[in-house]
């Protein structure tokens, strides 16, 4: 695979994607491509022609979807499928990146869910998403949907940051975070994300996946972590979602499996405090 297309290459995602992929990538977002504008991203593609396709892109504004769904169904749900058809016609691979929203609405599971579980989700983002994903999986067949979870990377997203910044921002402002401590998953860096994205398309292993790193927490153990890495003395208190009132609702546990993932690369991304605390020694700490 010669030339693979970055769609959303500047994103904290796709610019790891960019850095594993070096010479083999072609780099695109914003302006020369809007997910939301119909035709954009295959009038791009014509032009180009690259010899695989991964889509880092999202409407990942939660709380908005709930008031304007359709925006989040068109970029999350409609653009895939529009990319699905350009890459099968092309007879090019398709790389997808989809999300744990896709669950919570069943019965809180005991156990990490696996790529058999039926989604189930509780937000508008979280339909919008598994629309796109299987839109990608109906229509492409040489496509590969990689879900994964509350993604940190050294480039935050424009706009929103990411949950790592927005603590260290916090904490160096004020003596204590109240952070939500019933809602469990596994935050993941892009760091290594990306290279696990990288190998599955190499591999041309099409399909389904889960890949997060290992372990479990709720965003309160990881506001504690990121804290007492950064050696900053806030206060972190857990408190229940209700209290935040926010009007999408948040599965209660979405711990994703990556042993499918492991029986195919042969190992996991490392488990959440080992990440973490290799992503804050890249960045360093203000």
């Amino acid at each position: 695979m010669s030339s693979i297309a970055v769609i959303g290459a500047a994103g904290q995602l796709g610019t790891d994607l960019v850095r594993v992929l070096g010479s083999r990538a072609l780099p695109v977002g914003r302006p020369a491509v809007d997910m939301s504008v119909a035709g954009s991203a295959e009038a791009w593609l014509d032009e180009h022609r690259p010899s695989a396709v991964i889509n880092c892109t999202a409407y990942n504004l939660v709380d908005q979807a709930e008031k304007e769904p359709e925006a989040a169904i068109a970029v999350n749900g409609l653009a895939p499928r529009r990319m699905a058809l350009w890459c099968a016609a092309a007879n090019v691979p398709l790389v997808h990146i989809s999300t744990d929203y896709v669950f919570g609405g069943a019965e809180t599971p005991t156990r990490p869910l696996s790529e058999d579980d039926c989604p189930a989700p509780v937000s508008a983002y979280g339909t919008s998403k598994l629309v796109g994903e299987q839109f990608v999986r109906a229509i492409c067949p040489r496509s590969l949907v990689v879900r994964t979870c509350g993604l940190y990377g050294l480039r935050p997203t424009r706009g929103k940051g990411n949950f790592v910044e927005t603590m260290l921002r916090l904490s160096a402002e004020r003596d204590e975070l109240r952070v939500v401590n019933d809602q469990r998953c596994t935050p993941t860096c892009t760091w290594g994300l990306a290279e696990v994205v990288v190998e599955l398309l190499d591999r041309q292993a099409w399909g389904l996946y889960h890949a997060t790193d290992e372990g479990d927490c709720t965003w309160y153990e990881f506001t504690k972590e990121i804290v007492q890495l950064a050696a900053r003395t806030t206060r972190v208190i857990p408190i229940e979602s209700t209290e935040l009132k926010q009007p999408a609702k948040r599965p209660t546990y979405s711990v994703l499996s990556s042993a499918k993932m492991q029986s195919v690369l042969g190992r996991l991304l490392p488990d959440w405090r080992t990440a973490l605390a290799a992503h804050l020694d890249r960045r360093g700490i203000e």
